[in-house]
């Protein structure tokens, strides 16, 4: 069993043609992502009695998402992207809520069987709820792989100081980071990208990441584990839009993992092992998930069956 934590919310995405509503959140996407990728997951985040959360709800079980946190009282958290029409880019503001009231004495009953656990984004920056996310991650840790993304959000979190504490500690705790760019760069104004990567690779010495990747848009990811560093090309697609492109790519890059078995605590050992060759094709797997997203508009993550027919190899068979 997967598990996902995180924001679910619903993207009001205004364009130059009009505006249009969407099923969204980063953690969340991570989730439809995994379970259209064959994988069984559930995804436990907060979501309101209202419209949209019934959208948010509807949207996870018609990919086979589990759900066993159900709705509460709060209104749906709702973000709205700007679409820029020339290059397809979003840009983003908020109006959330984050907070997962009584998580923690249901934690041993939820995360059972849990082999890998992912968060990240607005989930682990925004009190009071970031806590009782972090209280997940210590708590799944000795028996599950633990991924995180942190998809910085600096309209929301505007103290880069705070958000780049919040962003360690669970650094310290992953197995597998994934970041892109313009995370690195907002969180360590100043240093090269990649060098901010390796100094994470070295976050909690023996116990902390196995495996660190920056996204960088149209120039590929790059990604270093203790065996040596790995890149590839971006697919080259027709943008429609960039909503869910990181998304895509952190749930791909997890499927990788998982179909080489490499899920679960018991497999931190060959998780650090993984050579660069290996890496490097789970990233080339990982980007042609993305480009499949890119290339038609929201949050919309391949199916195993459309990843499998763009061209290249699937690692692990």
């Amino acid at each position: 069993m997967l598990t996902v934590i995180g924001e679910g919310l619903v993207d009001v995405v205004q364009r130059a043609s009009g505006i249009q509503a969407h099923v969204g959140g980063s953690p969340l996407n991570v989730a439809v992502g995994l379970a259209r990728l064959d994988h069984p997951v559930q995804f436990i985040g907060r979501y309101g009695r209202d419209a949209y959360g019934d959208a948010v709800a509807a949207h996870l079980r018609s990919s086979s998402v589990m759900l066993p946190w159900g709705p509460d009282e709060q209104p749906t958290s709702v973000a709205t992207a700007l679409i820029d029409d020339d290059d397809g880019a979003a840009t983003y503001t908020f109006d959330l809520t984050w907070e997962l009231p009584g998580l923690a004495d249901r934690l041993g009953f939820m995360l059972q069987g849990t082999t890998l656990l992912h968060t990240g984004s607005i989930a682990t920056m925004l009190a009071p709820g970031a806590a009782d996310v972090l209280a997940a991650v210590e708590y799944a840790h000795p028996s599950a792989t633990i991924s995180f993304d942190p998809n910085c959000r600096p309209s929301i979190i505007t103290d880069v100081d705070y958000a780049r504490r919040q962003a360690e500690k669970f650094v310290t705790l992953a197995d597998v980071v994934k970041a892109s760019d313009e995370d690195l760069q907002w969180l360590y104004p100043g240093r090269d990208v990649l060098d901010s990567a390796r100094q994470w690779l070295s976050l909690g010495g023996s116990e902390g990441p196995a495996m660190v990747v920056v996204t960088r848009g149209a120039a590929g990811p790059w990604g270093v584990t203790a065996a040596g560093e790995a890149e590839c090309a971006a697919p080259r697609v027709e943008v429609a839009d960039t909503v869910g492109a990181g998304d895509s790519f952190m749930a791909a890059l997890l499927s990788g993992l998982v179909d080489r078995h490499l899920d679960g605590a018991q497999n931190r050992k060959e998780l650090r092992e993984l050579p660069a060759e290996g890496l490097a094709e789970i990233l080339a797997h990982a980007s042609r998930a993305a480009a499949v997203t890119v290339s038609r508009p929201g949050a919309n993550p391949p199916s195993r069956e459309e990843l499998n027919a763009v061209p290249g190899d699937v690692p692990g068979e």
